[in-house]
């Protein structure tokens, strides 16, 4: 299933981007192919909008219009200054943008963190999610951000209570860049996220670089705070079940820190699913691992919408 870096996959400028600045914050996003069939992919933690750099171009010749934003304080985007970062606002973020670039329907896509953004998006505004493809990710009736950890091993979960009951002082023991980045590296490394080998050396550089920053590292470990923390969470917000929408379910097995049975319980909580679908030597990051069965299942997953929009044209 590996498939082979082309040097613009490492070229952080590969892609034009656009700013929107409706939300009190200046949001840095990648807008390829307008007039498309809408499609907002949403990265977790520790990541930025470059885990989908390999699947941007592809989905967008396919006949999407795939809409790629560095969430609130990650990557390029600005830390908003109401200070919070969890699971609510970030929906609400993706809400305006999407509003602002005129759209009412859309397919939204997200593993790790955004996966729980993609689905309050769902849930907040269902007039606007018409499909979710979903990978890696917390689910309904997770505690937390992610599900239970039993059977897993404790280094791969160690890290979550840090980040949320102490961030501050983890940001202030990893003084430097190069420390921040040797954190943020272990997750696609040492700690087995990825399926062994997923992530060469340049790889790893490219994607730990916008960690480097002490403010966007700081900022995203939000998230993680706004578990343990209610003064952290901008409004109250309990993702629940959603029988409505469709729900394209990808899954990498290879994953330590999401837990095996993540494809049978989101079968269960999206009742309108299709798959899941297990994919093979891959682990947590699936747009990055597994770029074809990404851009593939998507496509099929939206193929109705794609015709229908080449029909239209």
């Amino acid at each position: 299933m590996t498939t082979p870096l082309g040097p613009a996959d490492l070229d952080a400028g590969r892609f034009e981007t656009r700013t929107f600045d409706g939300r009190g914050f200046r949001m840095v996003f990648v807008h390829e192919n307008p007039g498309g069939v809408p499609l907002l992919l949403v990265h977790g933690w520790p990541e930025t909008k470059r885990i989908f750099w390999r699947v941007i171009e592809p989905l967008a010749a396919a006949g999407f219009e795939v809409i790629v934003p560095d969430l609130r304080g990650f990557g390029d985007s600005e830390p908003a200054p109401d200070g919070f970062g969890d699971t609510a606002a970030c929906a609400r973020d993706l809400g305006a943008l999407l509003a602002h670039l005129g759209h009412d329907r859309v397919v939204a896509a997200g593993g790790d963190f955004g996966g729980p953004v993609v689905q309050a998006l769902a849930q907040l505004r269902p007039d606007l999610v018409g499909r979710l493809v979903l990978y890696n990710c917390p689910l309904p009736g997770d505690a937390g951000l992610f599900p239970d950890s039993a059977g897993r091993a404790v280094a791969a979960t160690d890290y979550f209570i840090r980040q949320g009951t102490d961030p501050d002082g983890l940001a202030a023991e990893l003084a430097s860049a190069q420390q921040r980045r040797r954190y943020v590296a272990t997750m696609y490394t040492s700690r087995f996220w990825a399926h062994p080998g997923a992530f060469s050396a340049d790889a790893v550089e490219f994607h730990t670089e916008p960690f480097g920053d002490p403010t966007r590292f700081r900022a995203g470990l939000e998230p993680y705070r706004s578990v343990f923390d209610r003064s952290a969470r901008s409004e109250d917000l309990r993702l629940a079940a959603n029988p409505a929408v469709p729900v394209l379910v990808l899954y990498g097995p290879s994953d330590h820190v999401v837990p095996e049975g993540f494809d049978r319980r989101a079968a269960a909580v999206f009742p309108a699913h299709v798959g899941p679908f297990l994919l093979r030597d891959c682990g947590h990051f699936v747009p990055w691992e597994a770029p074809h069965a990404f851009v593939t299942a998507t496509t099929a997953f939206a193929g109705d919408l794609l015709a229908l929009a080449r029909y239209r044209a």
